[in-house]
Parts: structure tokens; C-alpha cells; sequence
């Protein structure tokens, strides 16, 4: 099986674009930051489905990196990975850049995206600044490809949500298509930094996903104590071992706080919370 094609220049891109629009394929982008597993290959495969030809990026973005976190450890897997999309098959091409080419006058200079207040809720609280250098290398990235359609993660719900409210507020010529989270059979979702977990922790992780769900059903059930139900969360995660971040029911569409005329299913659930050395995030639709 032949390896899949590496593009490492914007250049090089835009001239792969341009041939696919000169043969009227329509684009689909799927990026990431590698540490590829099965939730990433899912959204190539629902790429696939979307439109003609598929493209993929692998880049570890530092702009979306606060000073105490992991950007210099996370682990680069390029062989891996493209052993992985080599098994999936039909990337057109995976674009692996260099930090100089995706931000040529350095980091210090580059321009950001600062995005509207909800980029400082939930995640954001504990994360100052991830949101604006995801919106900001995505931006870059989307402005790169072109892509008729941006495939996302709904792990990241407030990402998704973010992106979308960004596109559309940018004008920018995508639409935003999210895959589902993908778990493991215990209900934990896949991501690359469930490798931080212990074999104990491990055991104990698929709590966050459990106290959602509890929550989620008791939405479902007609419970509306919101702050009620998310404290009992709060105290099973901490029970299971988990230092939570938050557990906050929000309205599905843009994450504002519910009101008494929103149904049950207008809601999602949403946590974050570290176990060991693993900030593990979740979210369930009700």
C-alpha cells in the first residue's frame, strides 16, 4: 500500500486545492494535531462521506498551549500516523507543517482571533487564551484549504460550537460537520491524552462520562434543579477520584445558560476534569 502524501508548504497546498477544483472535487478537512487513535480516523471516514476528496492536517499548535501544559511533550507520531491513514485510505494528502510556515512572522507577532466571551466559559476559564489560538491556527488553516467542509470532533463540543460561531461571523466559505465521540466500550471517550493515565486511573475514568450521563437522564426525567444536579456530579467525580474543572448543564445550540423554556432535549452536559495527570473532557446531549 502506497504511504499517503505529505505536503509541508502552504504553496503546496493551495496547488493541490487548485487541482481538485480544476477537476470539480469538492474538499473536505479534517485537522488535528496527530496522536492519531479511532476518533480521528471516524472523522476521515465521515469526510469521506461528505465530499469528494479528503484532506487532513497534523500540527501541534503552540498558540493553543497555556505555560504549564504539555505542548513540548506531546508526543509527534508521524509514522504512526500515517500508518493509520494509510489503513483508513482515501486522504488526498495530510499537510505537516512547520510553526514558521503557519506563523511566519513568529509567535510573538502573529495575529490572533479573539473570540466573543463564551471562549472564557467552561474550558476557557481554566484554560486562558486556548480557544483564541485554536480559532486562530484554524482560521489559518481554513484560509490554507479552502475546504467546502471543516470536520470536527463533537468531543470538543465548545470548540465545535466556537468554530462554527466563527466561520459564520468571518464569512468564511465552510461549513462546520461534527462526528461523534468515540469511547471505548466503558464509556470513556478516545483521546490522546487518556495515554497519561495509569492503569488505576484508567479503571476510574469512565466516571466523568457516567456523572454526565446521570445527569443527562435526570434532565430526560423532567428534573430542573440545574445547579442541584451539577453538584451531585461534581461529588461523584471527586468520589471517584477526580479533581473536577466544572460540570454545567448549557443550551446544545450556543452554550448559554438554560432558561425555564428550554426542553430537555434543547440541553447538553458538559465536564472537564483531571485525573492524575489527564484533564479528560465529555459532554452529553440530553
Amino acid at each position: 500500500m502506497a504511504q499517503s502524501r505529505i505536503v509541508r508548504t502552504v504553496d503546496g497546498v493551495r496547488e493541490l486545492v487548485a487541482g481538485l477544483r480544476g477537476a470539480r472535487r469538492t474538499v473536505a478537512f479534517v485537522p488535528t494535531m496527530g496522536n492519531l487513535h479511532a476518533g480521528h480516523l471516524s472523522l476521515v471516514k465521515l469526510a469521506a462521506a461528505k465530499c469528494d476528496e479528503v484532506l487532513m492536517s497534523i500540527f501541534v499548535n503552540p498558540t493553543q498551549f497555556g505555560p504549564a501544559e504539555d505542548y513540548g511533550a506531546y508526543p509527534r507520531t508521524l509514522d504512526d500516523d500515517r500508518a493509520q491513514i494509510d489503513a483508513v485510505g482515501g486522504v488526498a494528502a495530510v499537510f505537516v507543517p512547520e510553526v514558521a510556515e503557519i506563523y511566519p512572522f513568529g509567535l510573538e507577532d502573529a495575529v490572533r482571533l479573539t473570540l466573543p466571551p463564551l471562549a472564557r466559559e467552561l474550558c476557557g476559564a481554566n484554560r486562558p487564551g486556548h480557544f483564541d489560538g485554536v480559532a486562530s491556527v484554524v482560521c489559518r488553516l481554513l484560509n490554507i484549504v479552502l475546504p467546502d467542509v471543516l470536520v470536527l470532533g463533537q468531543k470538543d463540543y465548545q470548540q465545535c460550537v466556537l468554530i462554527e460561531r466563527m466561520i459564520a461571523d468571518l464569512r468564511l466559505p465552510s461549513r462546520v460537520v461534527c462526528g461523534p465521540t468515540q469511547r471505548d466500550p466503558d464509556g470513556l471517550a478516545l483521546s490522546s491524552r487518556n495515554r497519561y493515565l495509569t492503569l488505576d486511573e484508567r479503571e476510574r475514568a469512565p466516571a466523568l462520562h457516567a456523572a454526565l450521563a446521570a445527569v443527562s437522564e435526570a434532565l430526560r426525567a423532567g428534573a430542573t434543579d440545574f445547579t442541584a444536579l451539577e453538584s451531585r456530579a461534581i461529588e461523584k467525580l471527586q468520589s471517584a477520584g477526580f479533581r473536577p474543572d466544572y460540570v454545567e448543564v448549557r443550551r446544545a445550540a450556543d452554550l448559554v445558560p438554560p432558561c425555564a423554556a428550554d426542553r430537555p432535549h434543547d440541553l447538553v452536559v458538559l465536564g472537564a476534569a483531571w485525573m492524575g495527570r489527564a484533564r479528560l473532557i465529555d459532554n452529553v446531549r440530553v
